[in-house]
């Protein structure tokens, strides 16, 4: 009896209860940390936005017109669409700019980077002279890309170059270096890779230094000899910092324009043009400026 009053007790206030109102959400407030911390993150969002977002913008904007000097200028560029990237892919340059960009790229940062960590790890030895030598091979890194690519230039000169005096004083004959197809790109890779060892030696010091010293010990006293200890114990603990330095390399070799420029314009016949350079030339090398490649249908 008591078991059926109860349930019809609960059935009688079943609708009450349904028919009461939810309560409504509280608007949640933003704290004063947030605002804070909003206040900090502002500025770097503006930096984002206006030297990030907006330039992105832009180039897209400029890649769908037909932008020249007068069009810049007055803003009624007319809109091609993918006419512009069309010309580019069926440009016969493009293949070989390309085919430069990867061999260049992939053979300095691989030289880079395995020079730097033999260095780095040379240099991780306590001896004398150690902080002097190594102030020396930061001299790359410090000069002016120009003064440096200009050296390069004089030293690979055909005539009177440093290397070619050298090698004829060896007894062997000169190399046109910067004059012919077949040896201008390895010029300028041999320039950019002297280039970048001493920010990969830098890099790469910093990140041996964080190893502590306990563990080559042990490996030592377990009897691991010079050759272990650094495929099982350096390689795989520097692994995090290699990968800044490789992805850091990729991106500073893929962008280089001011070495190949001074040394070989993108010459001979192409022969060391990468598609930075190309971007480059088409846009500013040519001394009549045009931001975006005209389509063959606007052609005159």
């Amino acid at each position: 009896m008591t078991t059926t009053t109860t349930r019809a007790a609960e059935s009688a206030l079943s609708p009450v209860r349904a028919a009461a109102p939810r309560p409504v959400p509280r608007r949640r407030r933003v704290s004063a940390t947030q605002w804070t911390a909003l206040g900090f993150a502002a500025p770097l969002l503006a930096y984002l936005g206006f030297f990030y977002a907006y330039p992105l913008w832009r180039n897209i904007d400029l890649s769908v017109h037909d932008y020249n000097v007068r069009a810049f200028v007055q803003g009624d560029a007319d809109f091609v669409g993918f006419a512009n990237y069309a010309d580019v892919f069926a440009s016969p340059i493009f293949v070989t700019a390309l085919t430069n960009t990867v061999i260049f790229t992939v053979v300095s940062i691989a030289v880079q980077y395995t020079v730097g960590l033999a260095l780095a790890v040379f240099f991780r030895g306590s001896f004398r002279l150690s902080n002097t030598l190594r102030a020396m091979f930061l001299v790359p890194w410090l000069l002016p890309l120009i003064v440096s690519a200009s050296t390069w230039s004089w030293m690979m000169n055909s005539d009177n170059g440093l290397i070619n005096s050298l090698l004829r004083a060896l007894g062997g004959d000169g190399i046109n270096w910067l004059t012919s197809p077949d040896h201008a790109l390895t010029a300028v890779i041999i320039a950019n890779i002297w280039l970048g060892i001493p920010f990969n030696l830098v890099i790469l010091y910093a990140g041996l230094q964080n190893i502590p010293g306990d563990i080559y010990e042990a490996a030592s006293l377990d009897g691991a000899g010079p050759a272990r200890t650094f495929r099982e114990i350096t390689l795989p603990l520097l692994r995090p910092v290699s990968a800044i330095t490789l992805l850091l390399g990729l991106i500073y070799t893929l962008k280089v324009v001011d070495v190949i420029w001074i040394m070989t314009t993108g010459g001979p016949a192409n022969s060391s043009v990468t598609l930075a350079v190309w971007s480059y030339r088409e846009a500013f090398g040519t001394g009549r400026p045009d931001f975006s490649p005209r389509p063959p249908s606007a052609t005159c």
